[in-house]
């Protein structure tokens, strides 16, 4: 028998999706030409290794419609197709609240009456997990046995015992569960004799995710932030040690300065820098509306733009109850808890801004793959009038 040629081809991206998890992802996939799919079979399945033929379904449509009957559980309410793309020959998925089981290949099939064809899409998951919580579990061989667990993360991280001076401990070999979702957690333990300093530090790290964060119980490499003054728009009020923003009723008489914002109530930090990585918390407790990130030493002082990349800075914000990244479009963020106080990490090197929910201990997002040129500042807006309650700059937590 001889099968006839297609009479179109399925297209999936050329490169890896990488997805953070919590976030919302698409999987592009496409028909070539672009013709109709909506009369036609689209089946979306994730590929099991080691065995290529097996796999799990995650999104059909059939007959006009979408059909739940066998979809794995842990994809229920999760995946959807853009309907009204589908006549475009756009067959695209949408996979919400990314989860570590997503991680893997995807195939992406499309089936008419008379010919078929697919298309292969990897998936890979990213997940920074909590700081590593310490214990002591008693005495043992002459020796305290110290237990360090920590959670949520994908892939599998690496744990490390540290004396007081940096170097590794001897341990066994780590613990490793993952959770419902497929995140993993991690545990291990060591044996230590008492010091007269008896500080030992347990740090997590993940090559394979950004390379950039060791979450250890020294944590973060925090910076001492300041407001700069010279910066402020003439309606903010500054605390006096420089750590607190508000907007205020009234426009103060200052210098028009060439460094000061003078259209929009910004402000940036009084440090700034241009090589390495430096992080930072900001309290917004009772803030209605804020925008925090990092801005370029070059960006517009005196005219109204956009936030984005392109005019120099890389924030998100809050407006009308709705969380966005700033990134040329605005993208939004479905966070699963009202950040307390918010976290900005930069990695100068890596061309990466990420933000975190402290108290959740969860990632918010990440601009990523950028070139830095200039000095990088703190950046705060502190929102309207209405919204009178402070930004505060906060110390980072090195000791819990």
């Amino acid at each position: 028998m001889v099968v006839p040629r297609a009479k179109f081809e399925v297209l999936g991206p050329t490169r890896a999706i990488v997805a953070v998890a919590g976030d919302d992802i698409i999987l592009p996939c496409s028909i070539k030409p672009n013709i109709s799919a909506e009369d036609m079979r689209v089946d979306w399945f994730r590929i099991i290794l080691p065995d290529p033929q097996s796999n799990i379904r995650v999104h059909l449509y059939q007959d006009g419609r979408d059909k739940y009957h066998d979809q794995i559980h842990s994809y229920r309410g999760r995946t959807s197709l853009f309907k009204e793309e589908l006549k475009k020959g756009n067959i695209a998925l949408k996979l919400t609240r990314v989860q570590g089981i997503d991680d893997g290949r995807y195939k992406c099939l499309v089936e008419s009456k008379t010919h078929y064809d697919d298309a292969t899409i990897q998936v890979y998951v990213r997940a920074i997990g909590s700081k590593p919580e310490v214990s002591i579990e008693g005495q043992k061989e002459g020796g305290m046995t110290l237990l360090c667990v920590s959670k949520g993360w994908f892939p599998e991280p690496e744990l490390e015992w540290l004396d007081s001076e940096g170097v590794t401990l001897s341990a066994g070999p780590s613990e490793t569960d993952r959770d419902y979702e497929g995140f993993y957690i991690v545990k291990l333990k060591t044996i230590v004799k008492e010091t007269d300093i008896n500080r030992f530090t347990c740090r997590v790290r993940q090559r394979q995710i950004y390379d950039v964060i060791k979450m250890e119980t020294e944590f973060h490499i925090p910076m001492d932030v300041t407001l700069d003054p010279d910066t402020a728009h003439p309606r903010l009020i500054l605390s006096e040690d420089r750590k607190q923003v508000r907007r205020g009723d009234i426009k103060q008489n200052l210098p028009d300065n060439p460094e000061r914002f003078d259209t929009v109530h910004y402000v940036l930090g009084k440090e700034g820098f241009s090589s390495g990585r430096f992080y930072y918390e900001v309290q917004v407790e009772e803030k209605t509306g804020w925008t925090l990130g990092v801005a370029r030493e070059s960006i517009n002082r005196k005219n109204n733009f956009f936030l984005k990349p392109e005019n120099g800075c890389w924030t998100v914000w809050l407006r009308k109850g709705e969380y966005n990244a700033l990134s040329g479009s605005s993208v939004p963020l479905s966070l699963r808890e009202k950040p307390q106080k918010v976290g900005v990490f930069v990695d100068y090197e890596k061309g990466q801004v990420s933000f975190y929910n402290v108290e959740a201990r969860s990632h918010i997002y990440s601009f990523t793959g950028y070139t830095f040129t200039e000095k990088l500042y703190p950046f705060f807006y502190s929102g309207i009038i209405d919204n009178s309650d402070p930004l505060v700059i906060t110390p980072v937590d090195v000791t819990d």
